[in-house]
């Protein structure tokens, strides 16, 4: 009989949670491990031989511990039944009572992750448990992110070909064939939406290890009480909520690359320890006093100005120099006005043809409309502009007014004044409406002292969407701290 081990585990609801199955026949045996496994938050079924087992695994696992002595059979002959799932395989951990080496070497052989003997230590077994799972996250994050940079491998390029595009280009490329074991960091720069992500990919696909993972960190939206643990990873107890070890993101780049997305964001406090990665190449984990080496290229990227927050003490000038060893900076959409209809082509295509729809022509009204807007948003607003267009054209020409462009963004004309046009757009008590947004947020910022999530949540929009409007006017968060 199957005998799920599931008890409730009171103080451990926040704590990651395996499912195991647990393969012996020995029952009191069996009931020891799962009890001391459930206690340490993770949920049990226990099988007592190779029948029982084999109906578990068809809903597989995450983890397996296997005995190799069962009453209908030996344990080796269930691991080519759960290790021929592929990527999809729980890992195995074997135990045997006989001390047998060599069976525990054909279990490695097989597939299985590690092996314990019995008489079983219990702490033993949890450590075993805890480095097991640890590496199958780290290899799970890995095939993420190498299923991600294959995804995006072919729009690897920057289309365009106006001086400033050719010129960073050019510059990548240079960039990309310095060798060095660890390559030189790399900072990028640019306005929000110039692509500094795509530069980043680029770099990373260019250089000597594409084949290698390209993970990449928005150090701005990562919880500020779990950024070190999330870059860093820690050891179980670290903290609280810490019940099993776990890699960090910059190890999980191993020697590929590390893409630190708004490192302006990066807490000060935080700064330091990574200024010490870089200049060390070895990270500790939070709790650790093992230290790992770091071969990951790492390339920061920011619309900030770095050198205005040294100045006033917001970010490291040592960690800034360190970062800015080699620099791209991303010309904004404003200067490469040239490559407007290239790129708006290009989003009309890709974008028709992800809903299923056949792409609308570009009239030269909306093309006009185009080459006199200023694109505050440069690229990623283009994108959602042709987005939305593509949506909202009835026929098979863009109009103009698809584009729905705000009046106050446009560089060649003139604001209207009159109640003429999109009511979206008209002047209310001398006001537009950019300059009432403007309003509201720098409200909501100074109501939740320059906290973004506060603010957002007050005005009923997502951070990110925030953080687009904030920059959109030139504002800052950290300006309203004070009240």
């Amino acid at each position: 009989m199957t005998d799920p081990a599931e008890l409730p585990n009171p103080g451990a609801e926040n704590a990651p949670s395996w499912s195991i199955l647990v393969v012996d026949d020995e029952d009191v045996f069996a009931r020891a491990v799962a009890t001391c496994l459930v206690r340490a938050g993770n949920t049990c079924v226990v099988a007592t031989s190779l029948a029982m087992a084999r109906e578990q695994i068809k809903d597989p696992p995450d983890l397996v511990i296997l005995d190799m002595r069962l009453p209908d059979g030996d344990g080796l002959d269930l691991l080519p039944d759960i290790t021929g799932a592929g990527d999809a395989a729980p890992p195995v951990i074997v135990v045997t009572a006989y001390g047998d080496i060599g069976q525990a070497v054909d279990a490695m052989k097989l597939g299985a992750a590690d092996y314990l003997r019995k008489p079983l230590d219990l702490d033993e077994l949890l450590v075993t448990v805890d480095k097991v799972m640890d590496s199958q996250k780290l290899r799970s994050r890995l095939n993420f992110s190498k299923a991600r940079e294959n995804r995006s491998a072919v729009p690897q390029t920057f289309l365009g070909n106006s001086p400033a595009i050719s010129a960073v280009r050019s510059q990548i490329e240079t960039i990309a064939s310095v060798g060095g074991t660890p390559p030189p960091t790399v900072l990028i720069q640019g306005e929000t939406g110039t692509g500094k992500d795509v530069a980043a990919r680029l770099l990373h696909s260019m250089g000597p290890r594409p084949d290698r993972p390209f993970v990449q960190v928005d150090c701005a939206s990562l919880p500020k009480d779990m950024i070190e643990a999330e870059l860093f990873g820690h050891v179980r107890g670290a903290f609280t909520s810490a019940h099993a070890s776990r890699a960090g993101l910059i190890e999980a780049a191993e020697d590929g690359t590390l893409f630190l997305d708004e490192i302006g964001e990066l807490p000060i406090a935080l700064q330091a320890k990574l200024l010490n990665v870089l200049e060390r190449r070895q990270v500790r984990r939070v709790g650790s006093t093992r230290e790992s080496p770091v071969q990951a290229r790492f390339i920061a990227a920011t619309n900030r100005d770095l050198k205005a927050m040294v100045a006033r003490d917001e970010f490291r000038d040592d960690l800034y120099f360190r970062l800015n060893v080699l620099s791209v900076a991303m010309p904004s959409l404003r200067e490469c006005r040239g490559d407007l209809p290239l790129l708006a082509r290009h989003f009309l295509a890709t974008t028709a043809r992800s809903y299923g729809r056949d792409a609308p022509e570009l009239g030269a009204e909306a093309l006009d409309a185009m080459e006199q807007y200023d694109w505050p948003g440069n690229v990623r607003e283009l994108r959602n502009v042709i987005e939305r267009a593509v949506l909202l054209t009835p026929g098979t020409v863009v109009a103009a007014d698809s584009l729905a462009l705000s009046q106050s963004a446009m560089g060649a004309q003139p604001q209207k004044a009159s109640h003429d046009g999109d009511p979206g757009e008209q002047a209310v008590g001398g006001s537009t409406l950019d300059d009432a947004e403007r309003q509201l947020i720098t409200g909501a910022l100074r109501g939740a002292r320059g906290n973004a999530s506060e603010a957002a949540r007050a005005l009923g929009v997502t951070r990110m969407a925030l953080r687009y409007r904030i920059e959109k006017h030139g504002l800052r968060a950290s300006d309203f701290r004070d009240g």
